[in-house]
């Protein structure tokens, strides 16, 4: 990302508050340099309250000043000035016209992923584990409507996530039948040979 946040209103800032060239406040946010003249021009952006972008660590003033000094230099954006949020651990969220899905998607999984545990399943459908369990032992208040479908492509998830979930679930796999190896080799000697 080579733009400031809200260029708009870095560009009002910018126009009001420094002797920048048009075309390099335009360059700077992602702007025609027709724009910033619009915008300086009072024909745009009246409403916009301008940003400083040193505020918030965007830009230095040295960088402001070395381009006032140069009108052909190119303004540079902090490296790490815009944070990016990660996802926080909460709940998933579901869009309203998702979540009628959501049952759909968990049969599936359950039905082609059994080696997923229900915590996995929870965080790729966005659910609670008394719906895996009714859905599971055919409780669920509405089970004679549930069709196992991908929740791929009901887009509840994305394929990334589902296959990272279930090479995750392989790797638990393989580790507990290695654990349970070293525990009883007798077991798997008698299987090998049986």
């Amino acid at each position: 990302m080579n733009q400031p946040l809200m260029p708009m209103a870095t560009a009002v800032w910018l126009v009001e508050n420094t002797a920048l060239t048009f075309k390099q406040i335009g360059r700077f946010c992602g702007l025609h340099a027709l724009e910033v003249q619009a915008i300086a021009d009072e024909t745009v952006g009246q409403t916009i309250v301008g940003i400083d972008p040193t505020v918030s660590g965007q830009l230095t003033w040295d960088e402001i000043n070395r381009c006032q000094a140069d009108p052909l230099a190119d303004l540079v954006l902090v490296v790490d000035a815009v944070p990016t949020m990660p996802r926080t651990k909460g709940p998933r969220y579901t869009p309203v016209s998702r979540r009628q899905d959501r049952p759909d998607a968990i049969a599936w999984l359950l039905r082609n992923h059994p080696e997923l545990m229900d915590s996995q399943v929870c965080k790729i459908v966005g659910t609670t584990k008394p719906t895996i369990q009714s859905i599971r032992e055919r409780s669920h208040w509405n089970i004679n409507n549930i069709r196992p479908r991908d929740p791929v492509s009901l887009g509840i998830c994305s394929q990334s996530e589902l296959d990272d979930a279930v090479t995750k679930a392989a790797k638990r796999l393989e580790r507990e039948a290695k654990k349970n190896a070293k525990k009883n080799p007798d077991a798997t000697q008698n299987a090998a040979t049986g």
